[in-house]
């Protein structure tokens, strides 16, 4: 693995108030792995998230990425990518445009940057597809057009906030398959916001919980799975997911 292919992130005693509500994050995430963002709604994962990208910055603490404090630095200079519910693709752009702006934003591409561009189409089922414009697509392959846009940028950081939440259940099931392989193949740093908890037993390696602006849990995703004792958790989990459940 290339040694810029992950990284560490690090929230320290990073603090944030928004309107009436506030958050503290004191917490880091390890190189290489996917980790579950889970809680209650409007509990602050999106915030975290935002916190780590340069969409929001704390009023106090830091944000660092693999040791670099990068708390004053703008989206588009933290080595991070992300993908949300609604992809973000430009709906008047056909997908070659929306993946090669990922590359430079002038659109300045080499024909390395337009072979990867058509591979990174290939790769996540979308062959062909340069030409098309989003909204002759369907949610899922919206989705895995954001991964391409994804995958070009190599980027050590990946954050997903509900990527799956719109899709319906095969192409749910279909996209949690697709950042399980392109996870193997790039060995990125993933922070994955979610609210099922078959994606924290699909996917992750490591879980944080929040609640009320603040890390309640930070585990080993089997860890965090026999934390029958707290309500919230367990409330989470349900009664479909079980330890034994897990891979």
């Amino acid at each position: 693995m290339h040694p810029d292919a992950s990284a560490t992130i690090e929230l320290q005693d990073a603090r944030l108030i928004l309107g009436s509500r506030r958050f503290h994050f004191d917490c880091g995430f390890e190189r290489g792995r996917i980790t579950a963002i889970v809680g209650p709604s409007g509990s602050g994962k999106s915030t975290l998230l935002n916190l780590v990208s340069g969409f929001e910055r704390p009023e106090s603490g830091g944000v660092l990425i693999d040791g670099v404090d990068v708390t004053e630095r703008a989206p588009a200079e933290r080595p991070v990518s992300l993908i949300f519910q609604d992809n973000n693709l430009f709906s008047h752009l056909d997908l070659f445009t929306n993946i090669g702006l990922g590359i430079h934003p002038a659109m300045r591409l080499s024909a390395a940057d337009r072979k990867a561009i058509s591979d990174a189409l290939v790769r996540v089922g979308l062959p062909g597809y340069e030409r098309r414009l989003p909204g002759s697509l369907s949610g899922g392959e919206r989705q895995r057009a954001a991964f391409a846009r994804a995958l070009v940028r190599h980027r050590p950081v990946l954050l997903l906030d509900e990527p799956f939440a719109a899709l319906d259940p095969g192409l749910r099931a279909a996209m949690v398959e697709l950042l399980a392989d392109l996870h193997a193949e790039t060995r990125a740093t993933i922070l994955l916001v979610t609210h099922d908890p078959r994606d924290v037993v699909r996917l992750a390696d490591r879980v944080v919980f929040i609640e009320d602006g603040r890390v309640l849990v930070a585990a080993e995703k089997g860890l965090f799975l026999e934390r029958r004792d707290l309500t919230v958790v367990r409330d989470f989990l349900g009664e479909t997911v079980l330890p034994e459940q897990s891979p």
